[in-house]
């Protein structure tokens, strides 16, 4: 179960980032790697193929030292999911985090 709460995290990650700015396949493995997740590219190429599907994110194909890369941007619909999850992660927040410090 561990492994897809953390997948839904690196999901949340992923939107957020190609919210920012546009976001690449190895840049976002370091990413999330400074956040303690550890990605390969056998489940980040496939996480980001489903979000395209999903209409959550976008790609545009460009060549780079004469490798095609895919930079992913959010779209209106990834934005929509996005602030619907934030309002219920700072609702998660307040019950588990806030009331951790209430517990004896």
């Amino acid at each position: 179960m561990i492994r897809e709460i953390d997948l839904a995290f690196i999901k949340l990650h992923i939107l957020y980032h190609a919210a920012e700015d546009e976001v690449y396949g190895i840049g976002l493995i370091e990413e999330l790697a400074r956040h303690g997740y550890k990605l390969s590219p056998g489940t980040l190429y496939p996480t980001l193929a489903k979000m395209v599907k999903l209409n959550l994110l976008t790609f545009e194909s460009r060549t780079v030292n004469h490798k095609q890369r895919k930079y992913y941007r959010i779209t209106p619909a990834g934005l929509a999911q996005l602030d619907k999850v934030k309002a219920k992660i700072v609702e998660l927040y307040e019950e588990i985090v806030k009331n951790e410090k209430k517990r004896p």
